[in-house]
């Protein structure tokens, strides 16, 4: 039992170290809402939405009332949209008007952000899937709070390098159609390898069609703890370091099953999981590069690392999962660019560079996330990108992920600026010799050998 004695050991915690809960996600399976007709579906999708989840918002503030900590979010998650729109999509344009329809939904229920606008093209992609892929530009550009996700692959199925091109040139699309906020778009856009039902963050976040009806899941953060606990232990052994992660982890996790426990029972939604991923803020000692650096980098980039960032994930792991009977997720520790002080500051002084942060994608729970890019990179670059992280999530068998911003109109030394979490980045340089003739190719390339596991 978690009891109260608990709660309040956390509180130094929350006042001091930036210790919060990041996000109450609801998942919402829109299934019983597919219709053939386009006004009855978004008629089903609104009312199904607004009638789950009317007290979701309600529910977090009086959590955090009561028990003194902070919720940073309230979000929802959806049924992958290329799924239910299947029999009543006939062109780009009612993909749209389902996206209008979500965001009404979102702000209706006072939730920052509905994910679910998504397609899952790991292996061929049906017509509905490609319908809906391009629509996102448009839906992106024409809503507030929608956020769209694509799953371009997997280690049982390999890579559908058909939709790895699509998605270059989308990308590029929905940074045109947002330029003048930033190309702000692309950062509500995500493409994954390997991609979880039950991811609770965003831009990543739909409700699998594994899951239940609709379920409650959690996503805890607190760099800031870890790196205060680091401080108690500098200069010690390895071991010592990762007894300590350990230990902190467990104690960020058990308040993160507290609030998932409550709200699953307040709202009378069975709870689904607790997400252990350290996800930093743009606010001073919210940083996973800090964490890095606190566990003996001169910069975060600097050789030695991936090995930091590898120690830093497993011990999160380590200790998470004794303090819940359910983690999923991603849960680990996310690395984004223009949400970390610390990244920015290492991207700044030249430590940190793209293809450094590919090689700490192998270790870490995510992949590239929220990585400004200059406006002028062209779409075959941006596929080439995201075709090399799926590659490593297919061949490591893990979640990886792609989250680059092509800022139109700014180049290697301007800096985009995003607003609020999202935070902002300075444009980093990119490789631009050609993989143009290699995405061309097309087809799948296929699962790897270690995949055949039946």
């Amino acid at each position: 039992m978690i009891n109260i004695n608990e709660v309040i050991e956390t509180n130094a915690m929350i006042e001091k170290e930036n210790l919060d809960v990041r996000t109450i996600t609801l998942g919402i399976s829109l299934l019983d809402c597919i219709s053939d007709d386009i006004n009855e579906l978004n008629e089903n999708i609104y009312n199904k939405i607004t009638s789950v989840a009317q007290n979701l918002v309600k529910t977090g503030h009086e959590i955090e009332r009561e028990f003194a900590i902070p919720i940073v979010n309230k979000r929802i998650s959806v049924t992958p949209i290329a799924i239910i729109g299947a029999s009543a999509c006939k062109s780009e344009k009612d993909f749209v008007s389902i996206a209008k329809t979500l965001d009404r939904a979102a702000k209706k229920c006072g939730v920052n952000f509905l994910g679910g606008f998504s397609a899952l093209p790991a292996k061929g992609m049906t017509k509905s899937e490609e319908l809906l892929i391009k629509s996102i530009p448009e839906a992106l550009c024409v809503t507030d709070n929608i956020c769209a996700s694509v799953n371009l692959g997997s280690t049982k199925t390999g890579i559908n390098m058909d939709a790895v091109a699509l998605m270059g040139k989308i990308v590029k699309q929905t940074a045109e159609m947002t330029k003048d906020r930033d190309s702000i778009g692309c950062a509500k856009l995500v493409v994954f390898c390997n991609a979880p039902d039950d991811n609770p963050f965003m831009a990543g976040a739909f409700h699998g069609v594994t899951e239940t009806d609709n379920v409650i899941n959690v996503g805890v953060s607190g760099p800031g703890v870890i790196k205060h606990a680091l401080s108690e232990v500098e200069g010690a052994d390895f071991g010592t370091l990762c007894e300590c992660i350990k230990k902190t982890a467990f104690k960020i996790t058990r308040l993160g099953q507290l609030v998932a426990q409550e709200a699953s029972r307040r709202l009378d939604i069975p709870f689904g999981i607790v997400d252990l991923s350290l996800a930093p803020t743009p606010a001073i000692g919210d940083s996973i590069a800090e964490i890095l650096e606190g566990i003996g980098l001169e910069r975060v980039g600097a050789p030695g690392t991936t090995a930091a960032l590898a120690l830093l994930n497993d011990n999160v792991k380590k200790g998470g999962i004794m303090a819940s009977s359910y983690v999923g997720g991603l849960s680990g520790a996310f690395i984004p660019v223009s949400e970390d002080q610390g990244m920015i500051d290492a991207v700044k002084v030249g430590s940190l560079t793209i293809e450094k942060l590919e090689a700490m994608t192998c270790v870490c729970s995510v992949g590239l996330d929220m990585i400004a890019i200059p406006g002028s990179t062209n779409e075959y670059t941006i596929a080439g990108i995201i075709a090399d992280e799926m590659a490593i999530g297919m061949i490591n068998q893990k979640t990886t992920a792609v989250r680059v911003i092509p800022v139109i109109g700014k180049e290697v030394g301007e800096e985009a600026s995003f607003g609020g979490l999202l935070g902002y980045a300075p444009i980093m340089s990119v490789n631009n010799f050609s993989c143009e003739a290699f995405i061309k190719r097309g087809g799948r390339i296929p699962a790897p050998v270690h995949s055949f596991k039946n």
